[in-house]
């Protein structure tokens, strides 16, 4: 066999595991491009490192391994990231301003086919998808790295106690400990947010429910979201920290500093293991749509929990493959 075609095979055999592999450092990174660059570290030191290999552990476990070290190199300089709701206090509209903090500061979006590989297992499919919810990834970020490691190693990926104690070159009583420590901060942040209770796929409510509110928002018809949005629904818009609480707060929002988005358009898109949406609103310049924000919505009992928008335009709609401008009409618009 020619150097080439045993390179192309090591390509071929590294890159199946991307997709699993970025979902594992964005949890742990809670950044969908420094995931992505933590899974390309990890292709190139094991493709300069494959001779060493010597097969004791499958290739993935070893990609694993590796991915680890870099993910908690990056995690070294300490940063956080969080949603609003983790580094402030809700803000009534009436002291609402827009107060940008810097990109590091926040939890990312990240498209569902980036980071959740496809799976014939349904029940595998739900907890693939709630681990990579907004919520559940904010709350992971406020762990000890190696505990989130453990935590997601053994209660995401369902690794053995051994395996990850081999993993980290520790001990599994090591291991043990860090995951019931991991618990219980976990269990002590339960209950601030609403949880998100999305069936995959949407069943008929569900879909319903989003296409009421498709047609609310694009009609900007107060009213009719108000009746979609639970009581204490909760509205983000990093890279800003405001976020607002209650029905009442949020309409008021949108129609005073947030009335510019009337007359939206919404294109769906997989976001967080939640169903979400491009935001496009009318560009007087230009015509047609400009991008506006990526909405991630989190849907409870019947009604939307939260929606959240991601309003770096420049970033997220590359990464979700969308254009940054849209012709015609919203009947029109493709």
């Amino acid at each position: 066999m020619s150097d080439g075609t045993a390179t192309a095979e090591l390509d071929v055999r590294l890159e199946k595991h991307r997709v699993e592999l970025t979902g594992y450092c964005y949890r742990m990174l809670g950044s969908s491009f420094e995931a992505e660059d933590a899974v390309q570290d990890t292709m190139i030191r094991a493709w300069r490192s494959y001779e060493k290999f010597e097969g004791r552990s499958s290739l993935r476990s070893w990609l694993y391994r590796i991915a680890t070290n870099v993910c908690l190199d990056m995690l070294t300089a300490g940063n956080k990231r969080a949603r609003p709701m983790d580094l402030t206090d809700s803000t009534p509209l009436a002291q609402a301003a827009l107060s940008p903090r810097p990109d590091n500061t926040w939890l990312e979006p990240v498209p569902d086919a980036r980071v959740l590989p496809t799976t014939d297992d349904p029940a595998e499919a739900a907890v693939a998808k709630e681990s990579v919810r907004l919520a559940f990834v904010a709350a992971l970020q406020k762990l000890p790295s190696k505990q989130r490691a453990v935590l997601i190693l053994r209660e995401v990926l369902a690794w053995k106690a051994g395996e990850v104690a081999e993993l980290l070159d520790t001990s599994v009583a090591s291991v043990n400990s860090a995951l019931q420590r991991a618990r219980a901060t976990l269990a002590e942040g339960e209950g601030k947010v609403a949880p998100a209770d999305v069936s995959d796929p949407l069943d008929d409510e569900q879909q319903k429910l989003l296409e009421r509110y498709v047609a609310a928002f694009e009609g900007y018809d107060m009213a009719a979201l108000t009746a979609l949005l639970h009581e204490d629904a909760v509205m983000t818009m990093p890279p800003f920290d405001l976020w607002l609480t209650g029905t009442g707060d949020i309409t008021g929002f949108m129609t005073t500093l947030g009335a510019p988005c009337a007359g939206s358009h919404l294109v769906p898109v997989a976001v967080n293991g939640l169903p979400g949406f491009a935001q496009y609103k009318p560009d007087p310049e230009k015509g047609g749509f400009s991008a506006w924000a990526v909405q991630a919505l989190e849907i409870s009992e019947g009604r939307i929990a939260g929606f959240h928008c991601f309003l770096d335009t420049a970033r997220w709609f590359p990464l979700f493959g969308l254009p940054l401008h849209l012709e015609g009409k919203p009947d029109q618009a493709q």
